[in-house]
């Protein structure tokens, strides 16, 4: 744990209709569920609101990749997403990440808690972007370099 970056993170789980934020502790312990963010011309602000109260050393976008780890379109989205974030909050690092079956586990959790697919519609989102947070985070301790890659808004 050496080469552990202490301090805040968001998740950020980038979808069609809504975003689901995370956050975890400044130091990595537990990754929780913040909100759910409508995909909508105010998403971004809402965003940068969010990382204002909590002030995150960094972003961990989800990088939707296929099954081989391949670009989708949703991949793009991602990224131009991310890359909005970028212009929106100077001085936060973005990471993109590999949230592949990250939705899947988390509808999988709320089932196994027994909530229906349309009752977590609200959440999934939130808790996909905990488990790649949390995955992100126990990844970085246990190897002493974080996954993944800073997007270059350059």
């Amino acid at each position: 744990m050496s080469d552990f970056r202490r301090g805040v993170r968001l998740g950020i789980d980038v979808g069609k209709a809504r975003v689901g934020v995370a956050r975890v502790d400044p130091d990595g312990m537990l990754a929780v569920p913040v909100e759910t963010v409508p995909r909508d011309e105010a998403s971004i602000a809402r965003i940068a609101a969010i990382a204002a109260e909590y002030g995150p050393i960094e972003l961990v976008v989800g990088l939707p990749l296929n099954m081989q780890g391949d670009d989708t379109p949703s991949t793009a989205d991602a990224r131009e997403f991310a890359a909005e974030l970028g212009r929106a909050l100077p001085g936060t690092g973005i990471r993109m990440v590999d949230e592949r079956l990250s939705t899947v586990t988390a509808h999988t959790a709320l089932r196994q808690s027994g909530r229906s697919q349309k009752k977590s519609r609200g959440i999934v989102d939130q808790i996909a972007a905990v488990v790649f947070l949390q995955h992100a985070v126990d990844t970085e301790k246990s190897t002493g370099s974080a996954p993944g890659f800073v997007l270059d808004l350059e």
